[in-house]
């Protein structure tokens, strides 16, 4: 008996040897434009797998546009494909929640209320990521878009750099200095190119909206929006403006050979290390159209739970808490250029209170945060299609093929088909 007894004392403890010390739960990730946010998504997983060894973290291959992604995730709904969480481009909540895709997370915030708070979620930043009140995501990286300069080319055409212009006016005359200069130099890069953003920027900038409170009628086409599209086409006629692909534009910039680039403030990063020491880089408060009503659109994106399996479930809120937490946001701020989306984060020593004495080029995209509203989302199934013909009318007046007004009203016309239809 004392040898069978033996046995079993030493089968245990072969057992506990072979067993890990506790269950290892697998969530799948899957993220968009890796360009910016890999490094990032690499750090922050490390780090929370640090500080929860039971929970493993494997990357989906990412999308390389919020666009890409959301197509991506529909399509990948009900199959073994589909990933656990996902990051949504914030204008692409809704379309997500229409389909009954995101897990809603009210429940899981109503139950940890009290630490979230102390944890720099406010109902502000919440609100981010919440679709007609369902708290479809939380809110993972934000941006504004903001004013690149080269002070080099600035002073170059007589202008000031430590004054960069703050008028639409100033930028068109100063850039059609710098277009002056000759030898291969451009004037402005406006990142209009592939989302409907930064039309959104020029819409928003003169307090206009995209379609009517009631979401029946297109509104991108009156007043504010003529304003908007006519900017544009100054942007080309008189600063010179060229047709960039967003690859050309981005490039011609960080080499020196452009005045202004106008884009995401989440796109800081990259460009300081792109441009090194090969001119001085400078950033400034993107100008409005209407200086009292303008507001600027929120971009970014959510971290959303997709999964529905209780286990897997648990370990994704941890992640999302996490990633969006203010840890997530001590690594996305330096990391990208992106404003903070937790209070904490941006108050606090131990994260980013000194960051921004340390690195003013960061200040342009913080200081306008008053400014942000939300980045609009077009209601039905058709947003990607909106979007895209807003784009494709953007094009039109750049290549000066079509004018603002005629590309606002073509691009009206076929929004207004694409919109849900009301009885």
């Amino acid at each position: 008996m004392k040898h069978f007894t033996k046995i079993l004392t030493a089968a245990a403890v072969s057992m506990m040897v072979a067993l890990p010390a506790h269950a290892e739960t697998t969530i799948t990730v899957h993220y968009p434009m890796p360009g910016f946010f890999k490094d990032v998504m690499d750090t922050i997983s490390k780090k929370f797998m640090e500080e929860n060894p039971d929970i493993k973290i494997q990357f989906a291959n990412p999308s390389a546009t919020y666009e890409e992604g959301i197509q991506t995730i529909m399509r990948q709904v009900g199959t073994a494909e589909m990933p656990d969480v996902t990051f949504i481009g914030l204008n692409r909540l809704r379309m997500a929640d229409e389909r009954n895709i995101p897990v809603d997370m009210g429940p899981m915030i109503a139950k940890d209320k009290q630490s979230m708070a102390d944890q720099g979620f406010s109902d502000t930043i919440l609100k981010l990521a919440q679709v007609n009140g369902k708290q479809v995501g939380l809110a993972f990286a934000t941006s504004n878009p903001i004013m690149y300069y080269n002070a080099d080319l600035v002073k170059a055409a007589g202008g000031d750099p430590d004054q960069p212009p703050k008028t639409w006016d100033e930028v068109i005359a100063l850039g059609k200095k710098i277009k002056a200069l000759g030898n291969g130099v451009d004037s402005i890069d406006f990142r209009w190119q592939g989302d409907d953003w930064m039309f959104s920027a020029l819409l928003f900038g003169a307090g206009g909206t995209m379609l009517s409170a009631d979401e029946t009628q297109v509104a991108f086409n009156g007043p504010e929006g003529q304003k908007a599209m006519g900017m544009i086409d100054r942007l080309v006629k008189e600063a010179g403006m060229p047709v960039f692909t967003k690859a050309a534009g981005e490039q011609a910039f960080v080499a020196g050979k452009v005045g202004f680039a106008f884009q995401t403030t989440g796109a800081l990063r990259n460009t300081i290390k792109n441009v090194g020491d090969k001119f001085d880089l400078r950033t400034a408060p993107i100008p409005l159209i209407d200086p009292v009503k303008g507001k600027l659109p929120t971009g970014g994106n959510a971290v959303v739970i997709l999964t529905h399996d209780e286990t897997k479930q648990a370990a994704a809120w941890k992640f999302a808490k996490f990633a969006a937490g203010p840890y997530g946001a001590s690594v996305i701020v330096p990391g990208t250029g992106y404003v903070p989306n937790n209070e904490l984060a941006a108050k606090s020593p131990e994260y980013l209170g000194d960051f921004y004495k340390k690195n003013p080029l960061f200040l342009a995209g913080l200081n306008q945060m008053p400014r942000m509203i939300p980045w609009y989302a077009f209601p039905g199934a058709n947003g990607v299609r909106v979007t895209q013909t807003i784009v494709d009318n953007i094009s039109r007046v750049v290549d000066q093929s079509a004018s603002p007004q005629e590309a606002l009203d073509d691009a009206a016309k076929e929004v207004k088909r694409l919109l849900p239809r009301t009885n």
